[in-house]
């Protein structure tokens, strides 16, 4: 944790180091998860998969805000980018799974494309962690 009582995690992704970012960063009662992909380290999972690359991207950025104690009940927002209007039911269900009764506000947008072809899917979240946690 810095002097300021921001503290910052990391995930491995190749491209934290080479652009400087963290994945999650707490500060004050919020935890933020930056763009979060199926890629774990070099490897993509579910390539062709909306689902199945929504499904690890969620489990990525949960597992994110577990370092700060949390889990998806603390999740008060969801974004999500796809490629693809026709993925949107597939990365909806995966989104359900993960956070129906929690119910956060959420966003989807359809993008362009992201820094590889083969990403379908990028999620971000925005969890609280309470005055108890904080």
């Amino acid at each position: 944790m810095t002097s300021d009582g921001v503290r910052r995690v990391q995930s491995g992704s190749p491209w934290e180091e080479s652009f400087g970012f963290a994945r999650a960063v707490a500060a004050g009662d919020r935890v933020l998860v930056g763009g979060t992909t199926s890629f774990k380290g070099p490897v993509l999972y579910g390539e062709g998969d909306p689902y199945e690359q929504a499904k690890v991207a969620f489990t990525s950025a949960l597992e994110a805000i577990a370092e700060f104690g949390l889990g998806p009940e603390s999740v008060i927002r969801t974004r999500m980018y796809l490629t693809h209007q026709r993925d949107v039911d597939e990365v909806g269900r995966a989104h359900r799974e993960f956070f129906d009764s929690v119910r956060p506000v959420t966003t989807l947008v359809v993008v362009e494309g992201f820094v590889d072809p083969r990403i379908l899917v990028e999620v971000e979240l925005e969890a609280f962690r309470g005055a108890e946690q904080s």
